[in-house]
């Protein structure tokens, strides 16, 4: 025996294992079932052609027999008629033999009335008498009276011969002529309408077999062409259907596996190709949302893995069934724990377990969880849960998202620490302080203090404008200050017994929740005001004290030429000598002129020394400066100081206080005087000494000010003073000759007014001081 080939029982194996693969994908072919259909279709319709086609040709076949049957009967009696008529017996026998040796006649006999046969070609059969209940005869004789006109169909038969051959039998009546009544030698009566048969008997065997050749070459004719056809058909099939389809199955199947697609190109205009450019489109479209989806798929299993929170997903049992890396990371454990096992190393579920409750009632759930981490430190977690039902709607699992908040939480406690803190720090400060509404100046919010400075309870200022507080007649310049954050140094308030008092307000933007607020701040500075007006009046008071020589001087001019006057009209009288009345005239003027000059000065000297109010109003700072050198000139004079101004006219009132600024004035000349005494040898010549005052307009159009500028060529400020020149108590004069008041009370005084004062030396030399007073504005 020859030994098989290696591994030819491997291929064998292969073979057989992939033959039912073959056959399911035959069986399961497009074309296969195309080409099974349509050929069954055609062999059964050309079988059935075919079939009708023979049966067709056999009905003609015995159509034409039976005719030339009826002709040869037609014939024959024709030939046999006047052998007949002369009762040529002989020549009856004669023709009947002749025609019976033509192929395919069997037999033809001659019958009587009797059913005996006259004459036949088979000799054999002569005057046999044929029963009449045979096939031949019971056509005619199975009614009684006998039939005597029948069709030709009825008068034939078909049977089969000894041999199986089919054979047609055809009757032919011979019927009763008037030749054969009238004539002499004949017997047969006139009312006899049948004298006999004619049967003669066909065999159908060469027509059986030229059928049956026909038969088959019909037959392979018919599967030739339906052979033919079935090929046009698989072959057009394949090219236009199968091919297409196969070439849409395999991109539908690349679409469905989200392989490349590279398109379905189909060149036909029909359906399929139709359908083809459906699928390409659908194709492109649907891996483009492919595509788009495994984007998404990708960024959401991101976020689902890196979320800074841990995700956990558990079933009804409370077991993990997925959970992201951060979870993974942060509790070590694996697929099919018990969620309470990793969270809080439980042996059973946590009371009032939120993913219990969803799995209840299927709605979501928050709550706080408080846990122990490995090293033993207390966490809390902000868990949410979150069913997850399946494609009948039923819950099937839980997601469970939790966010660790402990420092959040630690923040938490802490800022409410903070706030209480912060809110005891607000509620504590001297200060009144209100949160107002950038809207309305509404008060949203106060601290304590507002209770003890107006006598109001917290409930009653909240929700009222904190304007009402305010004891001015014109609301519009503060309402104004405080939206524009501009300090209110002195304003009139009233508390709620309707006793005044002078507050000061600062007001600065805040942040509170949901919008920004002004924060402002409310100070009682009555007893500061009582306070520096009793310093001022102080300053006042060691100022007149300090000009008492100058002032004894300008009383003393007056006074020497009254009593001038006086003492000549003593004279005059004691003599007993008249006065002339011009001269008379001139000297009462004199005196009454002289006597309004010391008036003015006692009464410049007791204003000036009278306490002022606290009313600002618009006031003429030329005017002042003028006012004050009065009182002052003739020190200066006796100095031989010069004083030399700058003043333009028309310039706009300041918002201030005359007094005051006189006060200030003074102090700015008696420290300007003192300099240049300091500066210079008692014998210079006149003009060597000088004071120069300035007044001008600065500014912009929106916010104008009016400067005032005292400035000597004595020997300047020292840098390293500069700074604490406004310093209380701080002088730079010997002792006895300063208080160190004079410039702090007048750096309060123009602070109040909401202007400022400077001092520096300018690039000539000696010390200048520069007064800044805001215009004032007409309400």
């Amino acid at each position: 025996m020859t030994p098989l080939p290696p591994g030819f029982s491997q291929r064998l194996a292969a073979v057989a294992g992939a033959l039912p693969r073959l056959l399911r994908t035959i069986r399961c072919s497009l074309i296969t079932k195309l080409a099974i259909v349509s050929g069954s279709a055609l062999m059964f319709f050309f079988f059935l052609w075919s079939s009708l086609n023979i049966s067709a040709m056999k009905t003609l076949a015995t159509e034409a027999t039976l005719s030339d049957m009826n002709r040869l009967g037609n014939t024959v009696n024709l030939g046999l008629h006047y052998a007949m008529l002369t009762y040529a017996p002989d020549t009856i026998r004669e023709i009947i033999k002749s025609i019976g040796t033509q192929q395919g006649i069997l037999s033809i006999r001659v019958y009587n009335k009797k059913g005996q046969i006259k004459y036949s070609n088979l000799l054999s059969e002569i005057d046999e008498i044929t029963d009449i209940k045979e096939e031949a005869c019971y056509v005619c004789h199975r009614t009684a009276p006998p039939q005597v006109h029948l069709a030709l169909r009825e008068r034939t038969r078909f049977f089969s011969d000894e041999s199986g051959h089919p054979c047609i039998g055809i009757l032919r009546p011979i019927e009763n002529e008037p030749a054969c009544v009238n004539d002499a030698c004949h017997v047969h009566q006139a009312d006899k309408q049948i004298l006999g048969l004619l049967d003669i008997t066909v065999s159908q065997a060469a027509n059986e077999a030229t059928l049956a050749h026909y038969t088959e070459r019909n037959f392979l004719a018919a599967l030739g062409v339906a052979a033919g056809t079935f090929l046009v058909l698989f072959l057009f099939t394949h090219l236009l259907v199968n091919r297409p389809v196969r070439t849409m199955i395999r991109a539908t199947r690349s679409i469905a596996a989200g392989r490349a697609f590279t398109g379905v190109d189909i060149r036909q205009s029909d359906e399929l190709g139709e359908l083809g450019r459906a699928i390409d489109s659908m194709g492109k479209e649907v891996l483009s949302k492919q595509a788009e989806l495994l984007r998404q798929k990708d960024r959401y299993q991101d976020l689902f893995e890196h979320v800074p929170c841990t995700i956990t997903v558990q079933d009804k049992n409370l077991r993990l069934l997925s959970y992201n890396q951060a979870f993974a990371e942060e509790f070590h454990v694996h697929p099919g724990e018990y969620c309470y096992k990793a969270y809080k190393h439980r042996d059973e579920p946590c009371d009032n377990c939120p993913v219990i409750r969803t799995f209840e009632d299927g709605l979501p759930h928050v709550t706080e969880e408080i846990t122990l981490d490995r090293d033993g430190c207390k966490r809390t977690f902000f868990v949410s849960t979150s069913p997850m039902p399946d494609e009948t709607g039923a819950i099937a699992s839980v997601m469970e998202i939790s966010l660790d908040i402990s420092e959040s939480k630690f923040l938490e406690e802490e800022l409410e620490r903070s706030r209480k803190k912060y809110q005891a720090i607000f509620s504590c400060i001297p200060t009144a302080l209100f949160v107002l509404s950038r809207d309305n100046l509404t008060i949203l919010e106060l601290n304590a203090r507002p209770q003890s400075l107006y006598g109001y309870a917290p409930g009653e200022l909240l929700g009222t404008s904190f304007l009402a507080l305010f004891d001015e007649p014109d609301l519009t310049p503060f309402e104004a200050a405080i939206r524009a954050e501009r300090p209110i140094d002195r304003v009139r308030h009233r508390r709620k017994d309707g006793q005044p008092f002078v507050a000061a307000v600062r007001v600065s933007t805040a942040e509170y929740p949901g919008s920004q607020v002004y924060l402002a701040s409310v100070t009682d500075i009555t007893n500061r005001l009582e306070t520096e007006q009793q310093l001022i009046q102080a300053s006042k008071m060691a100022t007149l004290g300090e000009m008492s020589t100058s002032v004894a001087h300008e009383l003393n001019q007056p006074m020497t030429v009254i009593q001038t006057i006086s003492d000549y009209l003593v004279r005059k009288v004691r003599r007993g000598q008249c006065v002339d009345q011009e001269q008379l005239t001139e000297m009462a003027e004199g005196i009454s002129r002289h006597i309004a000059r010391a008036t003015g000065i006692i009464n410049h000297m007791r204003e000036f020394g009278r306490k002022s109010d606290q009313t600002v109003a618009a006031v003429d700072l030329a005017a002042v400066v003028h006012h004050t050198f009065e009182l002052f000139s003739q020190q200066l004079k006796v100095r031989n100081i010069e004083v030399v101004f700058d003043i333009p006219d028309g310039l706009p009132p300041v918002a201030a206080q005359a007094n005051p600024l006189e006060q200030v004035l003074m102090n700015l000349l008696i420290n300007a005087r003192d300099a240049v005494e300091e500066g210079h040898d008692p014998n210079t010549r006149p003009g060597d000494k000088r004071i120069v005052i300035t007044l001008a307009l600065a500014g912009t159009p929106d916010k104008q000010f009016v400067t005032a500028s005292v400035a000597d060529n004595g020997p300047g400020i020292a840098p390293q003073v500069l700074g604490r020149i406004f310093e209380p108590f701080f002088t730079t004069k010997d002792v006895g000759k300063g208080t160190g008041l004079g410039l702090s009370i007048s750096y309060g005084i123009i602070k109040n007014y909401g202007g400022d004062i400077v001092a520096d030396t300018p690039a000539g030399g000696g010390a200048r001081f520069t007064i800044r007073l805001p215009v004032w504005q007409q309400a």
